[in-house]
Parts: structure tokens; C-alpha cells; sequence
């Protein structure tokens, strides 16, 4: 007998809130999923010690209900007529995402690279739960890592999360005390999902969804044009020179053919502190250091083959529009893209050009505007974007054109601790990323206790020798390091020599001058603040002290601050003259702040309101 069709059931569903859909941004991930190209991220964490694999199973079950997608999955519109939904799987069963193996013999590193590159090369099955961990037992012959260690893969579908939501992810699987070793865990929670929606009630809700907002679509491209008069608008009025496809176009490269199916994959592991003293004897950031130790390591492994084009290539660098506060698992992210610079020989100078281009690209990102970006990946119609994605594949479309770009570069600031699993220490963490045909080169650089290890993820096709081109990244950084400290060596002579004075110290004389001329100012700004100006290869401190009743303006030598503020010794004295504004070197990562976001936020209306005087 035929199952009786219930309205008032099939219109329940599709008004049911519970039931969510996935975002524009997040639907690019999935429909750009092919048989060579597996959408999902990967991390391979070295845990130290012999983990029982009964309490692994334990910690995660006990910790399901937390991430709630890891207990849903994706259901499809019919015909593909818009987004798809995450529903609660009623046929969840952990067993079908946990893998219990052991590292065939010999027990190496290199044994454990090619066995993460089999498993990172195997598709996510897109009818169940995106996510998936190996547990690998018996690493005997790892240097620096204890007899009978475990791995622990992680694959998670990109349509899930970003790079920032993955850390979040990681912070409730792992421990951050290490005293968490036979300490009774919670009972899983109960897990009693609906049934799947029905099929009309999923098209009931794509229309009840265009009804509520039918503008959607041409407000967003509204704001979307807005904001490109105004970029426009910005760049006529800026004297800066701006990066422009026409003029620069982007080469092709080895990177941006065909792929194959199998993923190869290096690592190249940095002290964090060593990063750290470059960029400040450099100034920019970290991320601009990292940059030009990959394009280092990138110009010499196309100049051995001979296939270094005379343009420089163009890198993808995404950027979090993630809040601190937003916790919510999904892809927040935007695009900046970034010449390497790939065309110089010399580090130093490399280095310079790149952190002008990163300069430019914030302001230009800054200018349209990140949740702009944002939208403008919902306003398009999913049955379009994914008819579009299949015809560009099928028919090889990236064959007919110039590539927008040629390396994605990403840099994910992960646990600054160490992170433990039943007491375990994770040693540690390195982060995987899909390549897709046109782009067979990505970079991810990630940051734990002190380190920071540089993946590159290729394939066999592309990128056969990756364990090769990891070395040609260290020997990148020791090359650009030695010329920075040589340089720095040298600049420090000529200043001791010269008696040369800080530029920024007319700064702190009119700013003193400033609150004694308004004591009532004192009480609105109250607090501590640590200004650490750079001056190349040294730095000058300053401590301003608000909290007494005479405002305190002083130089000092040892920093304990609640609130730093970090910035080079000539921006501070060029935003002082009025020649940079503070919103320009705030988009371009040239003043670094850091503290609770109350003191924070004081702290910038105090300056501002000195500035503005």
C-alpha cells in the first residue's frame, strides 16, 4: 500500500528552522568537487606515546555533540534548484568514520608521508557525515618521535569549514592539560535525529526562503556595485601603483595544468621566534615573511627546470572575515591576490616588493569590503554556479585563458600551547589542502607551540618530488635570514656611529604636552599601554601610564604590558606628521595591537582623538 502523503507534515519540515543551508561560499567547495580533485581538508597530528585506540574512540564519541555537523550531512534540492541543506543523518554510526591501521614496515617518516598521501587522495562519501580519521598505530622509526606513537588523519569536507573554524574544531577534540590521562569521561550525549525531509518539503523551503527575501539577489548587487565605484574611486585619488591583471598579466605556469588524482605533499618545519625576529627586523608581518621564504623556494624549483617565467607569479592568499567571536563552523573567508615577486633574484629585495604588494592588496580588500565579497557568493543561483563549475571542467575551459592566479598561500595561526589527547602530548600538527585541475599547488603554513610547519600539497603530475621542494623552502628561509641579519649588522653600525635618534620621539614629547594641557582626558583613557617601536635591528619601549593621577610618559626597558602596541619607528612618526593615516596602516598590518578588545578599542580612540586635536 502507497504511503500516504501528509501536507501538514511536508509544510512542518519546511518551515523547520533546525534544518540550515549551506552558504554560497561554502557551496563553491562542494561543486567543485571531482574524481581528481577531493574537496576535503586534511591535518596528520603526531601523538606521543602509546594512545589506547578503545579511549581515542571514547574522547571523540564523548565530544560528538559539540559538533553538531559532524552528525549531519548534506541532502539535495531536487533538480538542483538551489543549495543544499544539513540535515541530522539517521543513519549515523561512528564506526563508519573511525580506521583503525598500523604503519607497514619500515615504521619511517617516508613510509607515513605516502601512506597520508593514499588516504588524503580517497574521496569523502558525499551520502554520509564529510569527515573521517585514521588512526595509525606503530611509529617505531621517527626521529625525534617516541617508540609506539600514533598518527591521527583527520579529513574534513571544505564544505564544513575554513581554516580558522578547523583550529575551533581542534581545540574541543584535544586537551590543553596534560593531566587529563585516566580521567573519567562524559557519557555521549543521546543522539535521536528526525527522519530525512522529504524531497518537496526541501522545495517548499528553497521557495519559502526566495519569498521571504526576493531581493536578495539585486540588493546584493547593488551593494557589490557601490562598493566598486568607491574602490575605483579610491584608486583614482590614491598616488600608490596598483597591481592590474592587463598590465601585469599572470603567468603559466607549470601549476596550472591537468591534475592526477594522487597527492603528493612536503613539509618544512620553522622556529615561530625565528620568523618572528626577521619581521621585526624587517617590519610588515609574518605573513609577508612567509611569502617570500615560498616564493624563495618557489623560484628555484621552476629555475632547476627551467620553466621560470619572466613575469612574477601571482599568489591566492585567502583571508579570515571571521570575528573572534564567531564560532560557527562554515567558510568565512576572501581572497587577496599577491605578486611573489618570483622575477627578482635577490631575497632582500624580493622580500620589499612583497610587502608592498600585500600593502596594496589590503587596501584594495579593505575597499570592497570582506562581507561584501561575502554575499556576492550567495546572490548567484546554485544551478547556475553548478553548471558553470561543470562545464568549466569538462570542457577544459582553463586551457582558453590566462590563470587569475598560479600558488595559493595560506597561513592559519593555530594553538599556541601544547595540545593533549588523554594525557598524550601532540608533538606535531601538520595541515593538508585540495588542489583542483588549473591550480596544482597550495601552501599552508600552520602554527603550533613555536613552530611553524610549511605543507605544500601537489600531485603526482604537477608536483612529483614535494619532499624536494619542502627542502628548497628551508633553504629559503636560511638564505633570506642571513641576508636580514647581515643587513640589519650593518644598519646598526651606521646608526651607533651616527648617534642616530628615534624619529617617533617628537611623538611622545607632543602627546605628553597633550594631557597635561587636558588632565580631564586622563579618566576617559585610564589604563596602561606598551608601545614597542622597531627600529630595524633594535626597538625602543614606552610605557604610558594613565592609571595614577599624573599622566606618566616614559621610555622603559623591561615590558610586562596588558596592552602592546607594536609599530615601526618611522610609520609612527609619518602618521604623526599627518603624511599616513591610522585606518591606512591599520588595513595594511603596519600598527599590531595587542590585549583585551576593551583596552584595545580605548587605546585607538585615545590615539585618535590625539591625532584629530
Amino acid at each position: 500500500m502507497a504511503k500516504k502523503i501528509d501536507l501538514k507534515d511536508i509544510v512542518q519540515d519546511a518551515l523547520d528552522s533546525s534544518i540550515h543551508q549551506i552558504s554560497g561560499s561554502d557551496a563553491a567547495f562542494l561543486y567543485a568537487e571531482s574524481p581528481t580533485s577531493p574537496m576535503h581538508i586534511a591535518t596528520l597530528n603526531i601523538v606521543e606515546g602509546s594512545l589506547k585506540y578503545k579511549d581515542f574512540k571514547e574522547i571523540v564519541a564523548s565530544k560528538l555533540h559539540m559538533l553538531p555537523k559532524f552528525r549531519q550531512r548534506l541532502l539535495s534540492v531536487p533538480m538542483n534548484l538551489d543549495y543544499p541543506y544539513w540535515v541530522d543523518d539517521p543513519n549515523f554510526d561512528i564506526d563508519l568514520h573511525l580506521n583503525r591501521i598500523k604503519l607497514p614496515d619500515p615504521s619511517n617518516w617516508k613510509t607515513l608521508r605516502s601512506l597520508t598521501s593514499t588516504i588524503f587522495s580517497a574521496p569523502l562519501d558525499l551520502r554520509r557525515p564529510l569527515w573521517s580519521v585514521h588512526f595509525i598505530e606503530g611509529l617505531d622509526e621517527i626521529a625525534q618521535v617516541p617508540k609506539g606513537s600514533v598518527a591521527i588523519i583527520t579529513k574534513v569536507h571544505h564544505v564544513m569549514i575554513d581554516g580558522r573554524s578547523g583550529v575551533g574544531i581542534m581545540g574541543v577534540l584535544y586537551d590543553s592539560d596534560e593531566n587529563e590521562k585516566g580521567k573519567k569521561r562524559a557519557v555521549p550525549m543521546p543522539y535521536d535525529p528526525e527522519p530525512l525531509p522529504d524531497e518537496l518539503s526541501l522545495l517548499l523551503k528553497s521557495g519559502y526562503g526566495f519569498l521571504k527575501n526576493p531581493f536578495k539577489i539585486p540588493k546584493t548587487i547593488g551593494e557589490t556595485v557601490y562598493s566598486f565605484i568607491k574602490n575605483k574611486a579610491a584608486k583614482t585619488l590614491s598616488i600608490q601603483k596598483e597591481f592590474n591583471s592587463a598590465t601585469y598579466p599572470v603567468p603559466i605556469t607549470i601549476f596550472n595544468g591537468s591534475i592526477s588524482a594522487k597527492r603528493t605533499w612536503g613539509t618544512a618545519i620553522l622556529s615561530f621566534d625565528r620568523i618572528n625576529v626577521l619581521r621585526k627586523m624587517m617590519g610588515g608581518s609574518i605573513n609577508d615573511i612567509i611569502l617570500a621564504i615560498c616564493a624563495g623556494g618557489i623560484r628555484r624549483y621552476l629555475e632547476e627546470r627551467e620553466r621560470l617565467p619572466m613575469q612574477p607569479l601571482v599568489a591566492n592568499v585567502p583571508i579570515s572575515i571571521r570575528s573572534k567571536s564567531d564560532t560557527k563552523m562554515g567558510n568565512q573567508i576572501a581572497n587577496m591576490m599577491i605578486q611573489l615577486a618570483t622575477h627578482i633574484e635577490d631575497p632582500l629585495e624580493r622580500l620589499e616588493y612583497i610587502q608592498e604588494q600585500t600593502m596594496l592588496g589590503k587596501s584594495r580588500h579593505n575597499a570592497m569590503g570582506a562581507k561584501t565579497l561575502a554575499k556576492m557568493a550567495d546572490a548567484v543561483p546554485f544551478g547556475l554556479a553548478n553548471l558553470a563549475a561543470g562545464l568549466y571542467i569538462k570542457y577544459n575551459i582553463k586551457d582558453l585563458h590566462r590563470p587569475p592566479f598560479n600558488v595559493t598561500i595560506t597561513n592559519v595561526p593555530g594553538p599556541r600551547g601544547l595540545l593533549y589527547l588523554n594525557g598524550h602530548k601532540v608533538v606535531s600538527i601538520f595541515g593538508l589542502t585540495p588542489v583542483v585541475d588549473g591550480f596544482g599547488l597550495i601552501i599552508a603554513a600552520f602554527s603550533y607551540n613555536g613552530q611553524v610547519s610549511i605543507t605544500t600539497t601537489s600531485d603526482t603530475k604537477t608536483m612529483p618530488d614535494a619532499d624536494k621542494f619542502s627542502r628548497y623552502i628551508r633553504e629559503s628561509a636560511n638564505e633570506l635570514e642571513a641576508l636580514i641579519k647581515k643587513a640589519g649588522k650593518k644598519k646598526n653600525t651606521v646608526q651607533k656611529s651616527g648617534s642616530a635618534k628615534s624619529k617617533s620621539t617628537p611623538f611622545f614629547a607632543a602627546l605628553k604636552k597633550y594631557f597635561k594641557e587636558n588632565p580631564t582626558l586622563q579618566k576617559k583613557y585610564k589604563g596602561q599601554y606598551h608601545l614597542e617601536i622597531s627600529q630595524g635591528a633594535t626597538t625602543e619601549n614606552w610605557e604610558l601610564d594613565l592609571s595614577e593621577e599624573k599622566a606618566e610618559i616614559k621610555k622603559k626597558k623591561n615590558l610586562n604590558p596588558k596592552v602592546l602596541i607594536e609599530i615601526e619607528d618611522q610609520n609612527l612618526y609619518q602618521l604623526y606628521k599627518g603624511k599616513l593615516l591610522l585606518e591606512e596602516l591599520q588595513i595594511q598590518g603596519r600598527i599590531k595591537l595587542t590585549g583585551s578588545k576593551a583596552n584595545t578599542t580605548k587605546f585607538m580612540k585615545l590615539l585618535t582623538a590625539f591625532l584629530e586635536r
